[in-house]
């Protein structure tokens, strides 16, 4: 875990309930780190390229969390510079729920997961919102021509903290994609002893008896 990351996420009831179960020594350590790595490196930027989708939970003003899940094309969350993530938001249900919490509290925890290699990429930042208007450079740059769905704005998000999360009690699960890769050596075999026999079926059977 990072220094930055433990400064947000460990609050003062957080480290008391450490203290209490008997972790807290794991952590404190944490707390005299001098690199806090809140800047993304590009093992995280490859790691967010492959992903598509994530969770991301926001708080309303009344302190009730939000978690919504967002999804698109591989790459569609896209690492602007070390400190800051974008993407088109893609016009949904329309109820605004985490758009509006958003508004009044800028604070946002998003979750990126790779199931099939149980791998986990948590991270905390602040939120801006940019229309067509006020951004057509950074919509052109976020947007996916190819991708049939219609874009209300963009949403930046600048990295205050993050941390590659234990992979422990991740279940791997495969897309579809994923799920053809690993059996394609497997079809590839099939198709290669398929061929085998067919050649053998072909091949002329002798008709001479024994010497």
């Amino acid at each position: 875990m990072s220094r930055a990351y433990s400064d947000i996420a460990f609050t003062p009831t957080v480290r008391a309930m450490q203290s209490r179960m008997g972790s807290r020594s794991g952590y404190e350590g944490l707390d005299h780190a001098d690199d806090r790595r809140d800047r993304l490196t590009q093992r995280e930027a490859e790691f967010i390229a492959a992903r598509d989708g994530f969770y991301q939970a926001s708080v309303s003003e009344t302190g009730w969390p939000y978690v919504q899940f967002r999804g698109g094309p591989p790459g569609f969350l896209k690492m602007l510079d070390e400190k800051t993530l974008g993407y088109a938001d893609f016009r949904g249900n329309v109820q605004y729920i985490s758009v509006g919490n958003l508004q009044g509290n800028d604070r946002v925890s998003i979750i990126l997961m790779d199931y099939a290699n149980q791998r986990r990429l948590k991270i905390l930042g602040r939120v801006r919102f940019v229309s067509e208007s006020e951004g057509p450079t950074l919509m052109a740059r976020l947007e996916l021509p190819d991708y049939r769905a219609r874009v209300e704005r963009v949403v930046l998000i600048t990295v205050e903290a993050y941390d590659w999360n234990c992979p422990q009690h991740i279940t791997p699960r495969f897309t579809e994609a994923e799920s053809r890769e690993r059996v394609a050596p497997l079809h590839a075999e099939i198709a290669a002893l398929k061929h085998a026999l067919a050649l053998a079926r072909k091949a002329p059977v002798s008709t001479a008896g024994p010497e």
